[in-house]
Protein backbone atom coordinates (compact mmCIF):
# COMPACT_ATOMS: atom_id res chain seq x y z
CA UNK A 1 0.00 0.00 0.00
CA UNK A 2 1.60 3.54 -1.40
CA UNK A 3 0.21 6.71 0.05
CA UNK A 4 1.26 9.63 -1.95
CA UNK A 5 0.33 13.48 -1.30
CA UNK A 6 0.14 15.53 -4.21
CA UNK A 7 0.53 19.52 -4.70
CA UNK A 8 -0.78 20.88 -7.77
CA UNK A 9 0.05 24.83 -8.25
CA UNK A 10 1.07 25.19 -12.06
CA UNK A 11 -1.24 27.70 -12.97
CA UNK A 12 -4.61 29.28 -11.31
CA UNK A 13 -5.13 25.94 -9.15
CA UNK A 14 -4.33 25.42 -5.77
CA UNK A 15 -4.73 21.48 -5.05
CA UNK A 16 -3.73 19.00 -2.65
CA UNK A 17 -4.44 15.02 -2.62
CA UNK A 18 -4.22 12.09 -0.90
CA UNK A 19 -4.43 8.87 -3.20
CA UNK A 20 -3.92 5.29 -2.67
CA UNK A 21 -1.80 2.92 -4.90
CA UNK A 22 -2.06 5.76 -7.68
CA UNK A 23 -6.08 4.47 -8.35
CA UNK A 24 -8.03 5.40 -5.02
CA UNK A 25 -8.68 9.17 -4.45
CA UNK A 26 -8.91 9.57 -0.74
CA UNK A 27 -9.09 13.35 -1.07
CA UNK A 28 -8.89 16.17 -3.72
CA UNK A 29 -9.30 19.75 -2.79
CA UNK A 30 -9.14 22.22 -5.15
CA UNK A 31 -8.82 25.89 -4.92
CA UNK A 32 -10.17 27.54 -7.78
CA UNK A 33 -8.70 31.61 -8.88
CA UNK A 34 -11.69 31.96 -11.48
CA UNK A 35 -13.21 34.61 -10.26
CA UNK A 36 -10.24 36.04 -9.32
CA UNK A 37 -9.04 36.34 -12.98
CA UNK A 38 -12.38 36.44 -14.82
CA UNK A 39 -12.01 40.53 -14.83
CA UNK A 40 -9.03 40.12 -17.18
CA UNK A 41 -10.22 37.16 -19.96
CA UNK A 42 -6.95 35.06 -18.28
CA UNK A 43 -4.65 34.65 -16.09
CA UNK A 44 -2.77 37.56 -14.16
CA UNK A 45 0.35 35.47 -13.63
CA UNK A 46 1.51 38.25 -10.19
CA UNK A 47 -2.47 37.48 -8.72
CA UNK A 48 -2.33 34.31 -8.89
CA UNK A 49 1.22 33.20 -7.34
CA UNK A 50 -0.04 35.63 -4.44
CA UNK A 51 -3.56 33.72 -4.30
CA UNK A 52 -1.52 30.05 -4.40
CA UNK A 53 0.50 31.56 -1.00
CA UNK A 54 -2.68 32.35 0.83
CA UNK A 55 -4.28 29.05 -0.34
CA UNK A 56 -1.61 26.59 -0.23
CA UNK A 57 -1.10 25.31 3.49
CA UNK A 58 -4.76 25.51 4.20
CA UNK A 59 -5.51 23.23 1.01
CA UNK A 60 -2.92 20.77 2.13
CA UNK A 61 -4.18 20.58 6.06
CA UNK A 62 -7.74 20.36 4.32
CA UNK A 63 -6.66 17.50 1.96
CA UNK A 64 -4.96 15.14 4.96
CA UNK A 65 -8.02 15.73 7.30
CA UNK A 66 -10.32 14.35 4.69
CA UNK A 67 -8.34 11.59 3.57
CA UNK A 68 -8.18 11.11 7.75
CA UNK A 69 -4.07 10.86 7.59
CA UNK A 70 -1.51 12.82 8.37
CA UNK A 71 1.94 13.54 7.11
CA UNK A 72 3.70 10.21 8.79
CA UNK A 73 1.68 8.13 7.23
CA UNK A 74 2.63 9.41 3.44
CA UNK A 75 4.66 7.28 2.06
CA UNK A 76 6.06 10.09 -0.50
CA UNK A 77 5.21 14.05 -2.00
CA UNK A 78 4.75 14.41 -5.70
CA UNK A 79 4.19 18.08 -6.65
CA UNK A 80 4.20 19.55 -9.98
CA UNK A 81 8.05 21.70 -10.89
CA UNK A 82 6.73 22.03 -14.52
CA UNK A 83 5.95 23.19 -16.95
CA UNK A 84 3.45 26.14 -15.99
CA UNK A 85 3.51 29.84 -14.24
CA UNK A 86 7.22 30.18 -12.79
CA UNK A 87 5.87 31.85 -9.69
CA UNK A 88 2.88 29.18 -9.48
CA UNK A 89 5.23 26.45 -9.35
CA UNK A 90 7.62 28.10 -6.98
CA UNK A 91 4.80 27.99 -4.42
CA UNK A 92 4.15 24.43 -4.64
CA UNK A 93 7.53 23.53 -5.07
CA UNK A 94 8.55 25.10 -1.96
CA UNK A 95 5.80 24.43 0.31
CA UNK A 96 6.58 20.42 -0.63
CA UNK A 97 10.12 21.05 0.11
CA UNK A 98 9.12 22.84 3.35
CA UNK A 99 7.23 19.56 4.37
CA UNK A 100 9.98 17.23 2.83
CA UNK A 101 12.26 18.81 4.93
CA UNK A 102 10.27 18.42 8.17
CA UNK A 103 9.45 14.85 7.77
CA UNK A 104 12.17 13.18 5.93
CA UNK A 105 9.60 12.02 3.68
CA UNK A 106 10.79 11.31 -0.35
CA UNK A 107 9.83 14.41 -2.57
CA UNK A 108 9.24 13.89 -6.37
CA UNK A 109 9.12 16.85 -9.02
CA UNK A 110 6.07 15.46 -11.96
CA UNK A 111 5.62 16.87 -14.92
CA UNK A 112 1.99 18.48 -15.41
CA UNK A 113 1.59 17.20 -18.77
CA UNK A 114 2.42 13.60 -17.18
CA UNK A 115 0.15 14.17 -14.19
CA UNK A 116 -2.93 15.10 -17.04
CA UNK A 117 -2.05 11.41 -18.47
CA UNK A 118 -2.41 9.60 -14.54
CA UNK A 119 -5.98 11.46 -14.39
CA UNK A 120 -6.74 8.49 -16.66
CA UNK A 121 -5.99 6.23 -13.99
CA UNK A 122 -8.67 7.29 -11.58
CA UNK A 123 -10.91 6.89 -13.70
CA UNK A 124 -13.82 4.26 -13.30
CA UNK A 125 -14.43 1.69 -15.95
CA UNK A 126 -17.17 4.17 -17.54
CA UNK A 127 -15.17 6.38 -18.71
CA UNK A 128 -13.46 3.62 -21.41
CA UNK A 129 -15.95 3.61 -24.67
CA UNK A 130 -15.68 0.65 -27.22
CA UNK A 131 -16.13 1.21 -30.77
CA UNK A 132 -19.99 0.08 -31.55
CA UNK A 133 -21.29 0.12 -27.98
CA UNK A 134 -22.37 2.72 -25.82
CA UNK A 135 -19.90 2.19 -22.93
CA UNK A 136 -18.57 -0.86 -21.34
CA UNK A 137 -19.24 -2.45 -18.54
CA UNK A 138 -18.72 -1.85 -14.83
CA UNK A 139 -15.90 -4.46 -14.52
CA UNK A 140 -12.17 -2.67 -14.56
CA UNK A 141 -10.32 -3.29 -18.24
CA UNK A 142 -6.62 -3.74 -17.58
CA UNK A 143 -4.90 -0.98 -19.64
CA UNK A 144 -2.96 -2.09 -22.66
CA UNK A 145 0.17 -0.09 -23.96
CA UNK A 146 0.59 1.36 -26.80
CA UNK A 147 -2.13 4.14 -26.67
CA UNK A 148 -1.91 7.18 -28.24
CA UNK A 149 -2.67 10.14 -25.45
CA UNK A 150 -3.99 13.56 -26.94
CA UNK A 151 -3.65 16.30 -23.87
CA UNK A 152 -5.91 19.36 -24.73
CA UNK A 153 -6.12 22.53 -22.59
CA UNK A 154 -5.51 26.23 -21.94
CA UNK A 155 -1.33 25.95 -22.56
CA UNK A 156 -1.00 22.59 -23.89
CA UNK A 157 -1.74 20.62 -27.35
CA UNK A 158 0.08 17.42 -27.47
CA UNK A 159 -0.02 14.03 -29.35
CA UNK A 160 1.57 11.32 -27.91
CA UNK A 161 2.46 7.60 -28.14
CA UNK A 162 2.99 6.04 -24.84
CA UNK A 163 4.62 2.47 -24.97
CA UNK A 164 4.57 2.26 -21.43
CA UNK A 165 5.13 3.80 -18.14
CA UNK A 166 7.04 6.71 -17.81
CA UNK A 167 7.25 6.28 -21.42
CA UNK A 168 6.73 9.12 -24.41
CA UNK A 169 7.00 9.58 -28.10
CA UNK A 170 6.08 12.99 -29.32
CA UNK A 171 4.11 12.66 -32.37
CA UNK A 172 3.08 16.11 -32.72
CA UNK A 173 1.99 19.49 -30.86
CA UNK A 174 0.79 23.10 -31.39
CA UNK A 175 2.83 25.22 -33.26
CA UNK A 176 0.95 28.69 -31.58
CA UNK A 177 -1.66 28.73 -30.04
CA UNK A 178 -3.21 25.55 -27.58
CA UNK A 179 -6.98 24.78 -28.01
CA UNK A 180 -7.81 25.69 -24.76
CA UNK A 181 -6.29 29.33 -25.69
CA UNK A 182 -8.11 29.40 -28.32
CA UNK A 183 -11.25 28.96 -26.83
CA UNK A 184 -10.32 31.58 -24.51
CA UNK A 185 -9.41 33.72 -26.73
CA UNK A 186 -12.57 33.39 -29.24
CA UNK A 187 -14.61 33.17 -25.95
CA UNK A 188 -13.26 37.01 -25.41
CA UNK A 189 -14.19 38.10 -28.89
CA UNK A 190 -17.27 36.68 -28.74
CA UNK A 191 -18.26 38.53 -25.47
CA UNK A 192 -18.68 35.22 -23.82
CA UNK A 193 -17.41 34.80 -19.80
CA UNK A 194 -13.94 33.72 -19.12
CA UNK A 195 -12.64 30.36 -19.18
CA UNK A 196 -13.82 30.36 -22.79
CA UNK A 197 -14.06 26.95 -23.69
CA UNK A 198 -17.29 25.93 -21.37
CA UNK A 199 -18.71 29.24 -22.33
CA UNK A 200 -18.51 28.10 -25.94
CA UNK A 201 -19.62 24.76 -25.32
CA UNK A 202 -22.70 26.03 -23.58
CA UNK A 203 -23.42 28.45 -26.18
CA UNK A 204 -23.10 25.74 -29.07
CA UNK A 205 -25.59 24.04 -28.24
CA UNK A 206 -28.47 26.07 -29.61
CA UNK A 207 -26.50 26.84 -32.91
CA UNK A 208 -25.91 25.46 -36.21
CA UNK A 209 -22.04 23.93 -36.65
CA UNK A 210 -22.46 24.54 -40.42
CA UNK A 211 -23.15 28.38 -40.58
CA UNK A 212 -19.38 29.50 -40.90
CA UNK A 213 -17.13 28.09 -42.81
CA UNK A 214 -14.34 28.15 -40.35
CA UNK A 215 -10.55 26.70 -41.71
CA UNK A 216 -9.64 23.13 -40.99
CA UNK A 217 -6.07 23.59 -40.44
CA UNK A 218 -3.76 20.34 -41.26
CA UNK A 219 -0.95 21.09 -41.66
CA UNK A 220 1.88 19.20 -44.00
CA UNK A 221 5.65 18.47 -43.93
CA UNK A 222 8.44 19.26 -46.20
CA UNK A 223 7.34 16.80 -49.02
CA UNK A 224 3.28 17.19 -48.62
CA UNK A 225 2.85 14.48 -46.20
CA UNK A 226 0.34 15.18 -43.30
CA UNK A 227 1.79 15.50 -39.63
CA UNK A 228 0.65 15.57 -36.49
CA UNK A 229 1.02 19.22 -35.31
CA UNK A 230 -1.58 22.20 -34.53
CA UNK A 231 -2.62 25.33 -35.35
CA UNK A 232 -5.33 27.10 -33.95
CA UNK A 233 -3.84 30.56 -34.52
CA UNK A 234 -5.57 30.80 -38.19
CA UNK A 235 -8.76 29.78 -36.78
CA UNK A 236 -8.81 32.79 -34.17
CA UNK A 237 -8.22 35.25 -36.92
CA UNK A 238 -11.07 34.20 -39.24
CA UNK A 239 -13.43 34.00 -36.34
CA UNK A 240 -12.30 37.70 -36.01
CA UNK A 241 -12.36 38.74 -39.72
CA UNK A 242 -15.76 37.04 -40.10
CA UNK A 243 -16.50 39.62 -36.66
CA UNK A 244 -15.67 42.43 -38.51
CA UNK A 245 -16.91 41.32 -41.82
CA UNK A 246 -20.91 41.10 -40.16
CA UNK A 247 -20.09 44.63 -38.66
CA UNK A 248 -17.61 46.53 -40.11
CA UNK A 249 -16.89 48.49 -37.15
CA UNK A 250 -16.29 45.61 -34.77
CA UNK A 251 -12.92 45.43 -32.97
CA UNK A 252 -12.06 42.98 -30.05
CA UNK A 253 -13.73 43.55 -26.55
CA UNK A 254 -16.85 45.47 -28.75
CA UNK A 255 -20.00 44.64 -27.70
CA UNK A 256 -21.63 42.39 -30.50
CA UNK A 257 -24.26 43.81 -32.62
CA UNK A 258 -27.62 41.47 -32.56
CA UNK A 259 -27.12 40.66 -35.54
CA UNK A 260 -24.28 38.39 -35.13
CA UNK A 261 -25.22 34.86 -33.86
CA UNK A 262 -23.30 34.17 -31.21
CA UNK A 263 -24.41 30.50 -30.71
CA UNK A 264 -23.69 29.80 -34.44
CA UNK A 265 -20.06 31.28 -34.46
CA UNK A 266 -19.50 29.15 -31.43
CA UNK A 267 -20.51 26.12 -32.96
CA UNK A 268 -18.91 26.81 -35.87
CA UNK A 269 -15.80 27.60 -34.21
CA UNK A 270 -16.22 24.39 -31.65
CA UNK A 271 -16.71 22.35 -34.64
CA UNK A 272 -13.88 23.22 -36.31
CA UNK A 273 -11.16 23.00 -33.63
CA UNK A 274 -13.00 19.49 -32.78
CA UNK A 275 -12.70 17.71 -36.40
CA UNK A 276 -8.92 18.49 -36.47
CA UNK A 277 -7.76 17.14 -32.87
CA UNK A 278 -10.08 14.21 -33.94
CA UNK A 279 -8.72 13.50 -37.44
CA UNK A 280 -5.45 13.37 -36.24
CA UNK A 281 -5.83 11.69 -33.46
CA UNK A 282 -7.42 9.07 -34.78
CA UNK A 283 -5.40 8.81 -37.71
CA UNK A 284 -2.30 8.44 -35.15
CA UNK A 285 -4.15 5.45 -33.70
CA UNK A 286 -4.24 3.57 -36.69
CA UNK A 287 -0.89 4.27 -37.82
CA UNK A 288 0.70 3.43 -34.13
CA UNK A 289 -1.71 0.66 -34.33
CA UNK A 290 -2.46 1.84 -30.35
CA UNK A 291 -4.94 -0.51 -28.07
CA UNK A 292 -6.39 2.52 -27.21
CA UNK A 293 -7.16 6.50 -27.41
CA UNK A 294 -6.82 8.50 -24.44
CA UNK A 295 -7.90 12.26 -23.84
CA UNK A 296 -6.89 14.32 -21.04
CA UNK A 297 -6.11 18.04 -20.22
CA UNK A 298 -8.89 20.91 -19.79
CA UNK A 299 -10.49 20.85 -22.51
CA UNK A 300 -11.33 16.93 -22.83
CA UNK A 301 -14.31 18.14 -21.01
CA UNK A 302 -15.70 19.33 -23.84
CA UNK A 303 -18.50 17.47 -24.80
CA UNK A 304 -18.18 17.47 -28.79
CA UNK A 305 -14.81 16.42 -28.57
CA UNK A 306 -15.50 13.18 -26.37
CA UNK A 307 -18.80 12.38 -28.62
CA UNK A 308 -16.84 13.07 -31.90
CA UNK A 309 -13.77 11.05 -30.80
CA UNK A 310 -15.51 8.00 -29.41
CA UNK A 311 -17.72 7.99 -32.84
CA UNK A 312 -14.76 8.45 -34.87
CA UNK A 313 -12.44 5.51 -33.13
CA UNK A 314 -11.65 2.63 -34.29
CA UNK A 315 -10.53 1.35 -30.41
CA UNK A 316 -11.47 2.14 -27.04
CA UNK A 317 -11.53 5.56 -25.99
CA UNK A 318 -11.04 6.52 -22.47
CA UNK A 319 -12.04 10.20 -20.86
CA UNK A 320 -11.67 11.38 -17.27
CA UNK A 321 -14.52 12.29 -15.09
CA UNK A 322 -15.01 15.96 -15.39
CA UNK A 323 -13.60 16.19 -12.15
CA UNK A 324 -10.03 15.24 -12.92
CA UNK A 325 -10.34 16.99 -16.62
CA UNK A 326 -8.88 21.01 -15.05
CA UNK A 327 -5.98 20.84 -13.04
CA UNK A 328 -6.07 18.96 -9.73
CA UNK A 329 -3.35 17.26 -7.08
CA UNK A 330 -5.07 13.71 -7.50
CA UNK A 331 -3.72 13.14 -11.23
CA UNK A 332 0.04 14.47 -9.98
CA UNK A 333 -0.31 12.13 -6.92
CA UNK A 334 -1.28 9.01 -9.18
CA UNK A 335 1.80 10.45 -11.49
CA UNK A 336 3.84 10.07 -8.46
CA UNK A 337 2.59 6.68 -7.26
CA UNK A 338 3.93 5.45 -10.54
CA UNK A 339 6.99 7.17 -10.17
CA UNK A 340 8.41 6.10 -7.06
CA UNK A 341 7.68 2.55 -7.55
CA UNK A 342 10.34 3.34 -10.55
CA UNK A 343 13.02 4.75 -7.92
CA UNK A 344 12.87 8.33 -8.22
CA UNK A 345 13.89 10.44 -5.07
CA UNK A 346 14.59 13.72 -5.45
CA UNK A 347 16.90 16.04 -3.60
CA UNK A 348 15.76 19.21 -2.54
CA UNK A 349 17.95 21.34 -4.71
CA UNK A 350 15.50 20.61 -7.95
CA UNK A 351 13.99 23.68 -9.62
CA UNK A 352 10.62 24.85 -11.27
CA UNK A 353 11.01 24.07 -14.99
CA UNK A 354 8.15 26.31 -16.58
CA UNK A 355 8.72 24.89 -19.96
CA UNK A 356 9.53 21.50 -19.33
CA UNK A 357 8.27 19.02 -22.59
CA UNK A 358 7.04 15.56 -21.70
CA UNK A 359 8.87 13.88 -24.67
Amino acid sequence: MTLILGIETSCDETAASVVLDGREILSNVVASQIKLHAEYGGIFPELASRAHIEAIFPVVAEALSQAHKTLSDMDALAVTNGPGLAGSLVVGVNAAKGLALGTNLPILGINHLEGHIYSLWLSSPEYRFVPGKSQTSEEPVPIQFPVVVLIVSGGHTELLLMSDHGMYQRLGGTIDDAAGEAFDKVGRLLGLPYPGGPSIQTAAQTGSSTAFEFPRVWLRGNHGEENYDFSFSGLKTAVLRTLQGLSPEYQPDDALPDSVSIPDMAASFQAAVVEVLVGKTVRAAAEFRAEEIWIAGGVSANMALRSSMIESASCPVRVPPLFLCTDNAAMIAAAGHFRFLAGQRDTLEFDVRPSWPLA
